[in-house]
């Protein structure tokens, strides 16, 4: 069993389900992506998938810039799957965050994967790429500045006396932003954008609290007129990974796969600001979190306890509405899940219109006891089996 943590790290599984090392295949598809990845041997090759993409009309700097405006990587932001992130300042004074790449002899593709994803969009809800700097091995991807950093550090609560409390309301508003940017990626753009890697890290909120949506190292793209793609290896974070992406007898690769990993963090959500979890958790040996919540809901069980007490009613209608979509995001087979469209539909529409969906049931319980060191092993297992 694999259990959801902040830091569940980003993997390609084989199709044998043994982890592999993290490496990213450029999905290189017709009228996409015009080069195959396996001719990303070289800088030479970089720069002419990204001129054939018409990609450098982006900002470039020199690597001498990137160390002026981090102040020799002064600051650290964070670190991801992909590299080492600095706060930086560019010279007109505006902050932006500088993700400095691993260097592995993977990172070209890492590096192609983010541009050419990325720099094809714009909308409030995606993240926005200011730059870039490629520089012998040294990769560098320059973004706007997020300054209430990543979703996981509200929702885990890891500085709880420092934090600002997002409210059932902040919480609401946040996972509306996050479905209109997603369904921006797959209906707004010229070309369909599958991201692959929807979780609460990925999640940036600006000083408004409007999420948007980042980390493209594990994007693919495909025409818009492609409702399926094929993928080799499976790509993701633990926990959030669709079915169908590690096993094929659920259904085909879609946008599908998208939009479950993003019921699992709205579940996810919801799950972390409940205080009953944990106790319910540390009294049983077998708990599956979508069978927990999808129990107290069918039960009628009042969702969501606030920090200060008990929700109001209207707050506790609106955890039951993200719940339900949520449940409905992670059902097994693809095609049972709506759409990113249908799921800002549903958010933005009356909880007495939506129906229970079916019990997502995709794994065994747990056999053994829930560790209770933390509030995350305490919470949620994966969705799947990994043998």
């Amino acid at each position: 069993m694999f259990f959801l943590t902040p830091n569940s790290p980003k993997l390609l599984v084989s199709g044998s389900g043994i982890i592999a090392v993290v490496i990213i295949v450029a999905g290189l598809m017709a009228n996409c992506f015009t080069c195959k990845s396996s001719r990303i041997k070289n800088n030479q090759d970089i720069e002419t998938f990204l001129r054939d993409q018409g990609v450098l009309t982006l900002k470039r700097y020199r690597f001498s810039d990137v160390k002026k405006m981090t102040n020799s990587f002064k600051d650290e932001l964070g670190q991801g799957g992909f590299g080492i992130v600095y706060k930086g300042k560019l010279s007109n004074g505006s902050d932006v965050a500088v993700k400095m790449l691993n260097q592995s002899k993977e990172n070209g593709e890492d590096f192609i994967n983010e541009v050419a994803s990325i720099s094809r969009t714009s909308h409030v809800n995606v993240v926005t790429l200011l730059g870039f700097c490629l520089e012998g091995h040294k990769k560098v991807l320059i973004y706007e500045f997020m300054s209430n950093g990543s979703l996981d550090n509200f929702i885990y609560k890891k500085e709880p006396k420092s934090s600002l409390f997002l409210s059932w309301d902040h919480l609401y508003h946040i996972s509306i932003g996050i479905a209109r940017g997603l369904e921006y990626l797959h209906r707004g753009c010229n070309i369909r954008i599958l991201h692959f890697d929807i979780n609460p890290r990925n999640i940036l909120l600006d000083e408004n609290f409007c999420p948007k949506i980042s980390d493209f190292g594990l994007a693919k793209l495909c025409p818009r007129k492609e409702s399926h793609i094929s993928m080799s290896k499976t790509r993701g974070t633990i926990g959030y990974i669709a079915p169908e992406v590690w096993n094929r007898h659920f259904g085909r690769v879609s946008h599908k796969s998208d939009v479950y990993s993003y019921g699992m963090m709205l579940l996810e959500m919801v799950g972390m600001k409940e205080k009953n979890i944990i106790a319910e958790t540390n009294q049983t040996s077998e708990m599956y979190f979508p069978d927990w919540i999808y129990k107290r809901l069918e039960q009628g069980t009042q969702l969501g306890p606030d920090d200060d007490g008990e929700v109001t009613i209207e707050e506790n209608d609106v955890v039951k509405k993200m719940t339900v979509v949520g449940l409905w995001c992670i059902q097994p087979i693809p095609d049972d899940r709506p759409t990113m469209s249908k799921v800002v539909e549903m958010l933005e529409g009356s909880m007495n219109s939506l129906e229970l969906p079916p019990r997502p049931v995709l794994s065994s319980p747990i056999k053994s006891a829930i560790e209770s060191s933390t509030i995350v092993s305490a919470l949620v297992e994966s969705s799947y089996i990994v043998n």
